[in-house]
């Protein structure tokens, strides 16, 4: 619950080692913060930047819980274990997810299962049962890092665009399921973000850093919004390239 300054005290980052969400969960942590929670797959390697957090909250116990973002069933018992260590889950950011630019998704229908099931299968399912934990405590904010590339998908990142969209739509109907329950949804869409995961990437135009998503993406989650753009231009960008006729859409230089 939050204190009587408004600072939440419990957060929790699903994605410990991810550039976006540390930057954000950075952003929010003060002295008032009381636990810390990050879950990632390889918790030796993320628990070397316990450090950089506790100086932003000294006060704070910092907790390790490991999971596997591919393991949809195992969601609600990540979340319960979660609750067994901290209590009351005030804040949860949800920054794992799997790129899969090295995937052939002609030939590699592993990669193509691994990258739909981790960006979407899973998240669903983590989704929900962090949503029934906060209706439960009657109080709950949850972020969710989609990404421009689910609002309309290229060729050349199909499946990861794909899953994007996918969860992005389904957040946002959680959101509204939520209403009047104390819980809400707020769904964050950056455009391409200068990180180690997109460094064999080319980038694009109004890309932008970890830590400007960091700063607004605190922002957002301090506030009421449902949906935020990083940045925000990009709104009005694919408000046009929505309207766009298919043909239009595939001349684009975009695609690749």
């Amino acid at each position: 619950m939050l204190n009587g300054l408004g600072v939440a005290r419990t957060i929790v980052l699903f994605g410990g080692s991810s550039e976006i969400g540390r930057e954000t969960l950075l952003e929010l942590l003060s002295p008032g913060v009381s636990s810390i929670v990050l879950v990632s797959r390889d918790i030796e390697k993320v628990a070397q930047e316990d450090e950089m957090l506790l100086r932003k909250a000294p006060n704070a116990d910092v907790f390790h819980v490991r999971f596997d973002g591919a393991d949809a069933l195992s969601m609600p018992d990540v979340v319960h274990e979660i609750v067994d260590l901290v209590g009351d889950v005030d804040v949860a950011i949800i920054a794992h997810a799997l790129l899969g630019d090295e995937v052939d998704a002609f030939t590699d229908a592993a990669g193509v299962s691994e990258i739909i099931t981790v960006n979407m299968t899973a998240t669903m399912t983590l989704l929900y049962a962090l949503s029934t934990q906060m209706r439960t405590q009657r109080h709950g904010r949850i972020a969710l890092f989609s990404s421009v590339a689910g609002e309309r998908v290229r060729k050349a990142n199909a499946p990861y665009g794909a899953s994007k969209a996918g969860i992005d739509a389904f957040a946002l109907a959680l959101d509204h399921e939520l209403a009047g329950s104390g819980v809400s949804i707020v769904v964050i869409r950056p455009g391409y973000v200068h990180t180690k995961m997109t460094a064999k990437m080319k980038p694009a135009p109004f890309s932008t850093t970890a830590q400007i998503v960091g700063q607004k993406s605190a922002r957002a989650i301090k506030g009421t919004s449902t949906v935020i753009w990083v940045p925000s231009v990009l709104r009005w960008i694919f408000v046009l390239l929505k309207m766009m006729p298919l043909k239009v859409w595939r001349r684009l230089p975009v695609h690749d």
